[in-house]
């Protein structure tokens, strides 16, 4: 039977039938319980890209951040717990997802943090975070994930950051580089591991003009798992991979 999981970078309502299953792991210590289910990405347990990017993700205590494509909630539910002064957005356009995400939320005590459906940007409006946190969703294609890196800094603060995950295959090493040629002011490696690496893009100072996002439209058109289960750590080698960074786009 072919996995349900592509389907959710499309479809507002999943078609898959529901097949709810319960997963945990550990997060600086601590077990985070989550329910999942078909027809959202990573249904069967968390993929090795999102948690290397959870334990990459090191967050202020007050900062606000954006959990782009949240799915069932992982990322969000992590960062709420890293920002008990700040507070957490978790989007999705899958429906199914934000309502998976919004009870992981209640099951983690994740008080600090709400849910909102929506393609994109569009849920969040015009806030600003100091960090936006995705893995995105690169089977949709690369045009979806250039148009979502252009946008990233108009809703970033001053000296925010955009941490992304990918792997050689999703073209992670070409992101790398149109961050750093487009709009960051640094990109730095955070962590690597199973061919995934983590990105941290910072934007220096006020957003680039809005005219940024057609141009990263225009370009795109012109370019042509893991599975951590029960008792699973994440979260404890944030630090070290910090030293693998370098100024721009390192290889």
């Amino acid at each position: 039977m072919a996995s349900p999981e592509p389907e959710q970078y499309f479809a507002e309502r999943p078609h898959a039938r529901p097949n709810r299953r319960e997963l945990r792991f550990l997060y600086r210590g601590e077990l985070l319980t989550f329910v999942v289910d078909t027809g959202v990405f990573a249904s069967r347990a968390l993929d090795p890209g999102t948690a290397l990017l959870i334990e990459n993700l090191a967050l202020r205590p007050s900062d606000r951040v954006l959990d782009l494509g949240c799915g069932w909630g992982a990322v969000g539910v992590a960062a709420a717990r890293s920002v008990p002064q700040g507070s957490v957005l978790l989007t999705d356009v899958n429906r199914r997802a934000a309502r998976l995400a919004q009870e992981n939320l209640r099951r983690n005590d994740a008080r600090n943090a709400s849910v909102r459906v929506g393609r994109g940007f569009e849920p969040a409006g015009d806030e600003r975070f100091n960090v936006i946190a995705t893995n995105p969703p690169y089977r949709a294609g690369r045009a979806l994930v250039l148009e979502l890196l252009a946008a990233a800094p108009a809703h970033l603060s001053a000296g925010g950051r955009l941490v992304l995950v990918g792997k050689g295959s999703q073209g992670i090493r070409f992101y790398q580089s149109w961050l750093a040629d487009h709009w960051a002011e640094s990109v730095q490696v955070l962590g690597r591991g199973s061919g995934y690496r983590v990105l941290e893009a910072t934007v220096a100072g006020p957003p680039p003009p809005e005219g940024l996002l057609a141009e990263g439209v225009k370009n795109r058109r012109s370019l042509g798992r893991r599975s951590r289960g029960a008792g699973s750590a994440v979260g404890a080698g944030a630090q070290r991979n910090r030293s693998e960074g370098a100024h721009r786009s390192t290889g």
